[in-house]
């Protein structure tokens, strides 16, 4: 299949530099490598005005988040961002250019959530810890200057799986009202056999076999891959949850998941839209500091996020103040 011109010069590079794809590294080199291509050039938009991180007590102690504010003469809509890494690898520092665009592009105060990894805490680890933050992120709102009252899930890659999760969790625990949650090419079956799995395994690439590596150090028992907060596609119910975006790749292994999923949700009663970017690998959106393409798809983004968290215009009582306390 095609490639675009960014990421063929981007495959050229790596393969005469002898790129190693994570999956053949072990878990500690596989971060190392990860972390020395977190310092991204997202230069080309606007920076938040207050970018802070705060800990608060989670299910296995001392838990942080990262809170992005831009300036508001009022509170500000939220949105709960989890950063991809399969999982296994990335951090707070990961989602950064994520979310420092987002927060002024929305505008929203963005809070990215720290969470446990696989393996050394396989699932439901990292699904607790996000739970926990979503929930201390709605009852602390207003200490930092957001509205409880409107708020949205977003991740990308095993983050995007976080945030259709924490759509499922709130409906099924009666917890946060979310107005809509965004997942971008999010991995949603542990098993899945589908034709974008089969097709898509070039090493310079997130691919078939990263998939397989990633959910085997994730799910310390196979059989945890039937829970649907571990695959939501396995989900008996998908009704009731809020209105998703989903953005997939024609180049990723997973591409098929996040179809079959808007499919599902759709049949559910649940609005969607689904965006599917040809010629493009997984985790494109990560090149936008050279990829128009990718400028034009965190916009799409940004701008049905304002959409949706305009949908409650109320504003909360209290403090729009940042969290002095912290």
């Amino acid at each position: 299949m095609p490639l675009d011109p960014t990421y063929a010069m981007i495959r050229r590079y790596r393969e005469v530099t002898g790129f190693t794809p994570l999956y053949k590294m072990s878990v500690e080199e596989a971060r190392r490598a990860d972390a020395e291509t977190e310092a991204a050039n997202w230069d080309w938009h606007e920076h938040p005005e207050e970018v802070f991180d705060v800990d608060f007590t989670g299910p296995a102690g001392q838990q942080t988040v990262r809170v992005y504010r831009p300036q508001s003469d009022g509170p500000l809509p939220m949105v709960l961002y989890f950063n991809g890494g399969g999982f296994v690898v990335g951090s707070l520092n990961t989602a950064d250019s994520m979310c420092r665009a987002l927060a002024t592009m929305v505008p929203c105060v963005v809070v990215s959530v720290g969470y446990r990894l696989a393996p050394e805490h396989p699932f439901p680890a990292a699904v607790s810890d996000s739970y926990a933050a979503l929930e201390w992120a709605a009852d602390h709102a207003a200490e930092f200057g957001a509205d409880s009252r409107r708020i949205a899930v977003a991740g990308d890659s095993s983050g995007g799986n976080l945030a259709a999760t924490m759509a499922l969790m709130s409906r099924d625990k009666g917890g946060p009202a979310l107005s809509a949650q965004v997942l971008i090419y999010p991995p949603l079956h542990n098993n899945m056999e589908s034709k974008s799995m089969r097709e898509n395994k070039d090493p310079m690439f997130f691919n078939a076999h990263s998939s397989k590596w990633f959910w085997n150090h994730y799910l310390a028992n196979p059989a945890d891959g039937d829970s649907p907060y571990a695959s939501p596609l396995k989900a008996v119910d998908h009704s009731g949850l809020p209105d998703a975006f989903i953005l997939t790749a024609e180049l990723c292994p997973v591409r098929d998941e996040g179809e079959v999923y808007a499919n599902v949700l759709s049949a559910a009663g649940v609005p969607v839209e689904h965006h599917e970017y040809a010629d493009l690998p997984h985790g494109f959106l990560a090149a936008a500091a050279k990829l128009q393409t990718a400028r034009d798809a965190l916009g799409l983004i940004a701008g049905y996020l304002s959409k949706r968290l305009e949908a409650n215009p109320g504003y909360s009582t209290g403090d729009a103040s940042l969290m002095a306390n912290y």
